[in-house]
């Protein structure tokens, strides 16, 4: 791949008329998240990723192509891999392995998930680092509470064990902090993933500048966090999370929307 420029993408037009409408859904809404993520400022240059299963597809996903800023993400040239990470589409790039492998540990670990996403950011790195993780500080981290996993960083790279035990880590919740690493969410549709994603990443800013103003949190009672988990709200509520997904492709078509490309 030559270094200096991005990889070429067929058109817009050629990619859209050549996949089935479910594809191109998938591709556009994932390309949205990578715009989303990276007008937040969450993205890490080429270091961190996003996937989803492309729907009715057996074994094929939508990947960034290595070397590309989330900001130059477009639904052409999101690449289609296999479970193993092979380049099996249209879309000519390379895959980062390394990035890879936590999406495919995830999607072998949970065959139903949709969408994965994992990100490095300060707050959720700086949380990741706490040994209690994160508080029940504000409302939706109260929603989180008890629904999320912990994985102990390991080194770079996730060898056969370490997939196990990032797998024994996840326990079936729907998001995780890689200690000393950054975060992940997963889940049965890429809007709910997204909001789960957000979420987190909006309760650990919350608490680190709790934590950095006062030196003893108010946190809400048992009894209401446990009331206010049984409500289920926001996690992995696709339905839930859909409303305010497309408020947010409604602001990126007004802002730019050369990610539907």
């Amino acid at each position: 791949m030559n270094e200096s420029l991005p990889p070429a993408k067929p058109s817009e037009h050629a990619l859209k008329d050549a996949v089935p409408a479910g594809e191109w859904k998938a591709r556009v809404e994932l390309a949205a998240c990578y715009r989303l993520f990276a007008q937040a400022g969450l993205d890490d240059l080429v270091f961190t990723h996003l996937s989803a299963r492309i729907p009715d597809e057996s074994g094929r996903f939508l990947f960034i192509c290595h070397g590309l800023l989330f900001a130059e993400v477009t639904a052409s040239n999101l690449l289609t891999l296999d479970i193993e990470g092979n380049n099996v589409g249209a879309v000519p790039g390379e895959v980062n392995p390394a990035g890879w492998i936590v999406h495919r540990t995830v999607f072998e670990g949970y065959p139903d998930t949709a969408c994965a996403m994992h990100l490095h950011t300060t707050a959720g790195i700086a949380v990741s680092v706490q040994e209690h993780g994160l508080l029940p500080v504000n409302q939706f981290g109260v929603t989180y509470h008890g629904k999320i996993g912990y994985y102990d960083y390991a080194g770079p790279g996730l060898p056969p064990k370490e997939q196990e035990a990032f797998i024994r880590g996840l326990k079936g919740k729907r998001m995780m902090f890689m200690r000393n690493h950054g975060t992940l969410t997963y889940g049965s549709n890429i809007a709910g993933t997204y909001f789960l994603m957000h979420y987190l990443e909006w309760s650990c800013r919350i608490q680190i500048a709790a934590q950095s103003a006062a030196t003893d949190l108010v946190l809400p009672s048992g009894d209401v966090i446990e009331r206010t988990v049984k409500t289920a709200q926001g996690v992995g509520d696709g339905a839930f999370a859909e409303v305010a997904f497309r408020a947010l492709l409604r602001k990126l078509d007004r802002e730019d929307p050369s990610y539907r490309e």
